[in-house]
């Protein structure tokens, strides 16, 4: 059941990178059901056409726009801003929800590496917004929300490439919502920790056959980990960035709100 008013979002125009991922599916449901017109993007086609088929059942077919999109290219970036302002007007709401994994320890990376991760979490992301971001300026309004991760505010074993994109992010966050805010923009991040979805799946499996344990083994390990001991789910941390979209978070500039089980406090 929605924490949200229906028309919360009522004339906003919401768009989401990553839609294919467990975070930005759950996300884009939300917002639909919150009033919102909505345009989602990712590289798979198939789960963009699952994902329309369910918005359909919450929102008028018209107020959704669905794309495929490779962010990390520019021709793409700029024609997906075109296409989906064609389609549903200003975009007023911006949700970066693309991005990769990685577990990688420094022995094993290589400069390309490196280069790729960032590219993929961070500079598409910068790119796409620093497009849309001048319409923002203009009509003095906007709501930017960046999924980082708990990697981006500390760093853990393996994870070099990953928590480097992801430090990016957080202080490409903090510095841009200094600049934002005087244009009534908002900058915000959210930080979760595990999520129950097919990436965080895929790091345990990896896990697990490098460690010579089972998926469960592995799986279970980490929620002990957690004083909640279980790992979030993906409409978790849909609400929270739906949250930040909302009027109710209007003083709630350059944050990193952290989802983590009470892993990390600070």
């Amino acid at each position: 059941m929605s924490i949200f008013a229906k028309d919360a979002l009522k004339g906003r125009h919401v768009l989401i990178t990553g839609a294919t991922g467990g975070i930005g599916m759950e996300t884009a449901e939300i917002v639909a059901g919150m009033g919102a017109k909505v345009t989602i993007t990712g590289r798979n086609t198939e789960k963009l056409a699952e994902l329309r088929q369910k918005l359909e059942t919450i929102m008028d077919a018209s107020d959704i726009f669905v794309q495929r999109a490779d962010i990390t290219n520019k021709s793409d970036r700029e024609q997906l801003i075109r296409d989906a302002q064609a389609a549903l007007g200003f975009i007023s709401d911006l949700v970066n929800a693309a991005g990769v994994a990685g577990n990688m320890t420094v022995d094993q990376l290589e400069e390309e590496d490196i280069k790729a991760m960032l590219d993929i979490n961070y500079l598409s992301a910068f790119s796409l917004t620093k497009e849309i971001y001048k319409e923002m300026q203009e009509k003095k309004q906007g709501n930017i929300v960046n999924i980082a991760s708990l990697s981006g505010l500390r760093g853990t074993f393996g994870n070099t490439a990953y928590a480097s994109s992801k430090f990016a992010m957080i202080g490409w966050t903090q510095s841009m919502a200094l600049e934002a805010i005087a244009f009534n923009i908002r900058v915000n991040a959210v930080c979760p920790g595990f999520v129950d979805t097919e990436m965080v799946e895929g790091l345990f499996e990896n896990k697990a056959k490098n460690t010579n344990q089972s998926y469960v083994q592995v799986r279970k390990s980490a929620e002990e980990s957690l004083p909640s001991k279980r790992i979030m789910t993906a409409d978790e941390v849909g609400s929270t960035i739906a949250f930040l979209l909302t009027d109710a978070a209007q003083n709630i500039v350059g944050e990193s709100v952290k989802i983590s089980g009470g892993a990390v406090m600070r």
